[in-house]
């Protein structure tokens, strides 16, 4: 049945290869309408792309015949769907324990409340100054000390949500070159500075690296009482008592959250210390309002789904190899990098759920920029190329900063509709010879574009629009029949990196690496001591 429907979309590309966009609009004066979503306060508009009525059925009952709902169903009721791991899949459980909406998992909302009170405790020490530093003084800052999701998620949120922080300062570190703990910490007074340590293996080494060196840091300072300044967030708490961290300040998280899904969890810690607990929990409500939405509602009318379905449909049908994700609020910068984990190490298959390789195109490359400083950095490849970039824009219909500013945002919103426009319509060749003009000034057009438009970024609006992603994400790889939830090329490079070492160390000289790899760090060697 599924082979019924693939064939038959590829049929539909072919019959609109040819045709514009713009076409489809004159064909029907109410297409905007039938290709467009009302969620409350989020509107999503699909209506400039090349999607007719015809292929949108033939979308969906591509998506009903992939057994969608019932992998829906079993992620929330915590079935091990994540089948190479033998694991479930419980992030949405963070943001849902205490409604327990969804499933009969008591004894796992039970722990996650008791959990949740322990952290909401700490979060309310610190930023209250019950919980001092072993100085005596205020922590003014904090240190977040992570990579991939233990660091994406919780910058991407904070920065989002800077108009409601009143808690201390929050910084990130992540990368294991030196410069970048450096250009932190040499800022800050270790008397005043909380360290959140967070790894879900506790082994990765640039987390574990930049660690070591904040301890040292603080406790050269401060003495062994400096260690009152760590907190560890890991599933493995073991290995965070091995390194000093006290253990009334370890806070764990279950195997069954996948890093780039953690955020709404103990991993969010920095986000809570930033905005407290009540916008935290506002947080978690409107990523659960899209759980309810999206576990309930028809294939026709849920969004995550209508979303997936476009993706499917440009990358696999259509087969253009990346998508624009372009937000056009500047507290939004770290979205498209977000997404570029959260899909890419998601989706970024080749192989499917039976272990079986697979010949078709799966994730595209995600790649992106806040309007409207991309229209000023690629936005000229976009209308010009030779490549079709599908282009996905994301709108505040509000902004939160001062009515002074409205005339700002009204120029951003023109922007961005603009932009939608210019990519659909271009300029055809017939106007380029009319206006006397050459080549060099035609824009093909005809470029698919969806524009997701929301009311405000307040925390609802933001877990809601991050709770989308992720539910598109898990429905995309269901539709390409890959599993979403392990990162198996990942693990590769750091077991490469801890050879590497012992060779580089001379600890095992009997590892088999490259010639190349082994002149270039001969290379390195001497340029490291000729320095």
């Amino acid at each position: 049945m599924q082979k019924i429907y693939w064939d038959l979309l590829k049929k539909n590309h072919e019959e609109s290869k040819k045709r514009r966009i713009e076409s489809l609009f004159e064909s029907d004066e109410n297409r905007f309408r039938k290709f467009s979503l009302k969620i409350e306060d989020l509107y999503f508009d699909y209506s400039k792309t090349n999607i007719d009525p015809l292929t949108l059925s033939n979308l969906i009952k591509f998506a009903e015949n992939s057994e969608i709902m019932k992998n829906v169903d079993a992620m929330f009721n915590g079935d091990k769907i994540n089948v190479t791991e033998n694991r479930s899949v419980l992030h949405t459980a963070l943001r849902n324990f205490q409604t327990r909406k969804f499933n009969n998992l008591d004894s796992i909302n039970k722990k996650l409340q008791v959990r949740f009170k322990s952290i909401s405790n700490f979060c309310n020490h610190i930023r209250s100054g019950k919980k001092k530093s072993c100085s005596g003084d205020y922590f003014t800052d904090v240190v977040n000390i992570g990579i991939g999701g233990s660091e994406l998620g919780p910058k991407l949120v904070t920065s989002a949500l800077s108009e409601y922080h009143d808690g201390p300062k929050i910084h990130f570190v992540s990368n294991i070159d030196s410069s970048d703990i450096n250009k932190i910490i040499k800022n800050l007074d270790p008397r005043k500075t909380l360290f959140v340590l967070s790894s879900k293996s506790f082994t990765t080494i640039e987390t574990i690296y930049n660690s070591k060196t904040a301890i040292e840091w603080v406790c050269s300072k401060l003495g062994s009482d400096g260690m009152k300044h760590f907190v560890a967030v890991c599933a493995s708490k073991e290995k965070a008592l091995d390194l000093g961290v006290f253990e009334e300040n370890i806070f764990e998280f279950e195997e069954w959250v996948g890093g780039r899904f953690s955020v709404w969890g103990p991993i969010g810690l920095p986000v809570m210390l930033a905005i407290g607990l009540n916008q935290f929990s506002e947080f978690l409500d409107g990523a659960s309002q899209i759980d309810y939405h999206f576990k309930n509602e028809e294939a026709s009318k849920n969004l995550p789904i209508t979303l997936a379905l476009i993706g499917f449909w440009h990358s696999t049908i259509c087969n253009y190899t990346s998508r624009a994700i372009l937000p056009y609020e500047t507290k939004l910068q770290y979205l498209p990098t977000y997404l570029q984990q959260l899909d890419m190490e998601s989706n970024g298959k080749s192989v499917n759920l039976k272990g079986e390789s697979i010949s078709y195109q799966t994730a595209p490359v995600i790649w992106g920029q806040i309007g409207t400083n991309s229209q000023h950095a690629f936005f000229q490849f976009l209308h010009q190329s030779s490549q079709i970039i599908p282009c996905e824009f994301l709108l505040g219909a509000n902004c939160i900063d001062d009515s002074y500013y409205e005339k700002h945002h009204l120029q951003l919103i023109i922007n961005c509709l603009a932009q939608s426009e210019a990519l659909m319509l271009g300029i055809k060749k017939e106007e380029t010879i009319e206006r006397k003009r050459n080549l060099h000034h035609y824009c093909h057009g005809n470029r698919p574009s969806t524009i997701l438009v929301y009311k405000q970024l307040t925390p609802r609006i933001l877990g809601k629009l991050l709770a989308l992603f992720e539910h598109r994400t898990f429905v995309e790889g269901l539709l390409w029949n890959v599993n979403s939830f392990d990162q198996w090329g990942v693990e590769l490079g750091k077991k490469l990196a801890t050879k590497l070492t012992e060779h580089f160390n001379k600890k095992n000289q009997n590892q088999n690496f490259s010639n190349s790899t082994l002149n270039l760090l001969y290379e390195i060697r001497k340029l490291k001591n000729n320095g």
